[in-house]
């Protein structure tokens, strides 16, 4: 029976109490968004391409498993937990670092990154994206990124499930 190293990507997972020193090492300007990113789509590696297009490193944070419980998505969800969809995140080229929290918002995070830029879909108008007014007050800037692609998780289960086609 062969052994092997962890995958290199996994370097790119980030507890939260390491984040500020890890955020440190990054190229600037950094981007920030974050999500639930259950069951990834083409819907969110396009937008994760664009978002890290606005900078030079991009960090995406992670809603656990008890966060994405409480926005009401549906009792199954996540389908995938945390370590799952953490190393999947990582694995993107278009990412940098991957953290999580726990919270109903990602706030504490984007206050320990200070990013230069912080990013949320279409479905987010600027004034609504958690953390735009910190940002701003900083100097940063918060884009909110059209959809290319007509994808959602919710969609896709409802299609596994056959409520759709």
């Amino acid at each position: 029976m062969s052994h092997f190293a962890p995958p290199a990507f996994e370097a790119k997972i980030c507890p939260p109490g390491e984040l500020a020193t890890r955020v440190a090492l990054l190229a600037r300007p950094l981007v920030f968004t974050n999500g639930c990113f259950d069951i990834l789509h083409r819907g969110h590696v396009t937008y994760l391409a664009q978002a890290r297009a606005l900078g030079a490193a991009l960090v995406v944070a992670l809603n656990t498993d008890a966060s994405v419980r409480r926005q009401g998505k549906g009792g199954e969800r996540p389908i995938n937990g945390l370590e799952s969809r953490a190393a999947v995140m990582a694995a993107l080229e278009s990412v940098d670092l991957v953290t999580w929290f726990d919270e109903d918002t990602p706030l504490a995070r984007i206050l320990e990154c200070r990013p230069d830029v912080l990013v949320k879909g279409g479905d987010w108008p600027v004034e609504a994206i958690v953390g735009a007014s910190e940002v701003q007050a900083w100097g940063g800037r918060v884009h909110s990124i059209a959809f290319l692609h007509d994808t959602s998780t919710t969609a896709t289960l409802a299609r596994i499930r056959g409520a759709a086609c």
